[in-house]
């Protein structure tokens, strides 16, 4: 994706992406990147419109794209994620919602709304995170609600699927999972250094237990991208594995979680 604008609007947004190009009748040009999308699927009955991909899925990946006046300026900018299946289909394009003066102010710690869109460029999820002045400290998630960064997951237009909260811990990260009703359906813990990529070169997992913690159902992984990548941008590679019968609406809520993370730990310049 080369370019990518939005005017948001009281109920909708609009996101413009290339389409899906069609194959190349010969040998593609040198230098050309042809884009594939996953087919896309029938409607299915009580599924949020444009999550039945999700549906056939137990894997997704999620690729920030390289900006490359941040790369060279330090200038922070709107970030943008290609969503793909484990074939490399492109089944969702990420786009960043936030104003200039709270991304260079505020950094990672930044409100923003992340709108998700097809390939026939309809907005599918809404990731919201409000700015919080002094939320992220781990010690005191639980007692004081201002403490506690959460991010909402909406099925636009604003029918809200389920939301991620952090909660206090020690050391490591941990979040609940909640539904639309706010009752908890899932558990994430992460490592006790979330930020070892760097330093360890591996990825970085963060696990999705049951309710009762009892059994693991998954996985949110941060993906080593190589030295230049990791030292010299901020651009993330992260897969999200889950079982193929979960709920369509825990999926998504899912990548809500996954955006949150990868603000939370990996955004910073010095991660």
């Amino acid at each position: 994706m080369d370019s990518t604008k939005y005017g948001v609007k009281s109920e909708s947004v609009t996101v413009t992406v290339p389409p899906a190009p069609a194959p190349p009748p010969g040998q593609p040009l040198p230098g050309q990147q042809v884009v594939q999308w996953m087919p896309q699927p029938e409607k299915i009955l009580g599924c949020p419109p444009g999550l039945e991909y999700l549906t056939q899925l137990d894997q997704i990946l999620v690729h920030q794209q390289v900006e490359l006046l941040e790369a060279f300026t330090g200038w922070e900018t709107k970030n943008k994620y290609q969503v793909k299946n484990a074939l490399g289909q492109q089944i969702f394009f990420a786009a960043e919602e936030s104003g200039a003066c709270m991304r260079q102010c505020c950094g990672s710690e930044r409100g923003f709304t992340m709108h998700v869109v097809d390939n026939s460029n309809q907005e599918v999820l809404r990731v919201v995170r409000p700015f919080q002045c002094c939320a992220g400290c781990c010690w005191c998630a639980d007692c004081c609600e201002c403490c506690a960064f959460t991010i909402s997951v909406e099925s636009p237009p604003g029918q809200t699927i389920g939301f991620v909260r952090q909660r206090a811990s020690a050391w490591k990260p941990y979040y609940d999972v909640l539904d639309a009703n706010s009752e908890v359906i899932l558990k994430i813990r992460g490592p006790c250094c979330p930020c070892q990529t760097i330093c360890c070169r591996g990825d970085v997992d963060f696990n999705v237990l049951s309710v009762d913690e009892s059994q693991n159902v998954g996985r949110i992984s941060k993906q080593w991208a190589g030295i230049t990548k990791e030292w010299f941008t901020k651009a993330d590679n992260f897969g999200i594995t889950f079982p193929m019968d979960l709920d369509v609406k825990a999926k998504g809520t899912l990548m809500g979680a996954l955006f949150l993370i990868e603000f939370m730990y990996f955004e910073e310049e010095d991660n």
